[in-house]
């Protein structure tokens, strides 16, 4: 019987990364009482460990990081400008109406 796809918790895969940092109970102990794969504990462990300092303030969000709604909203004045001016380039004789 093949078991469904189950998505844990931010809260649940942290309580499970630390117990596995602690070092008390094996990945297999460890897998029986969570009920997870001991290579998915390995995986929240290695994240865990990575991202531990952005706790304290070690790295900041990038500001280089775009705005969706910015950038929609070039997309959509420039799709504006492309059309208005394929339609005068056109009118001027400048550009095939069969491109």
């Amino acid at each position: 019987m093949k078991r469904t796809r189950r998505n844990h918790g931010a809260a649940f895969k942290a309580q499970v990364a630390l117990a596995a940092c602690k070092g008390d109970k094996t990945l297999a102990e460890l897998a029986e009482q969570f009920g997870v794969h001991p290579t998915q504990i390995t995986e929240w462990k290695r994240h865990l460990l990575a991202r531990a300092a952005d706790v304290f303030g070690g790295t900041k969000p990038t500001a280089d990081t775009p705005d969706l709604k910015t950038l929609h909203a070039k997309i959509g004045q420039l799709a504006l400008e492309n059309d208005f001016l394929e339609g005068a380039l056109t009118k001027a004789g400048l550009l095939s109406a069969t491109r």
